[in-house]
């Protein structure tokens, strides 16, 4: 199983960015995909949740209504539209799958400031 994100960067207060995590070694359809994020001296916290379809999403409440998930099943991707960003945004956005274990990506920073 391999996921890699992209698409992290610097961005002012308000501002947008699109993550993207591409995943290989399963049938990507068939599995639920999450973002996490962890912030400097924090622990990682769930940011959001798509089924395997793209039928079902579901958001921590700090992103509910600013994060938008969605994937791609023909490209085996997964995205974390990402609007209205605040500096408490700040943080290593990951991208996971739980195939028989957890697997993680690499991560891809976001840093929110002006």
């Amino acid at each position: 199983v391999r996921l890699v994100e992209s698409g992290g960067g610097l961005v002012q207060p308000g501002g947008s960015l699109r993550l993207s995590c591409s995943a290989s070694g399963f049938t990507f359809s068939d599995y639920a995909m999450r973002w996490y994020r962890q912030a400097p001296g924090k622990e990682r916290e769930w940011v959001a949740r798509i089924s395997n379809s793209g039928s079902i999403r579901n958001y921590a409440d700090s992103v509910k209504g600013r994060f938008a998930i969605s994937r791609d099943n023909a490209k085996n991707t997964v995205y974390l539209q990402m609007n209205s960003l605040k500096p408490e945004d700040t943080a290593v956005y990951y991208c996971h799958v739980h195939y028989w274990e957890d697997y993680w990506g690499q991560g891809t920073q976001v840093t929110v400031s002006s």
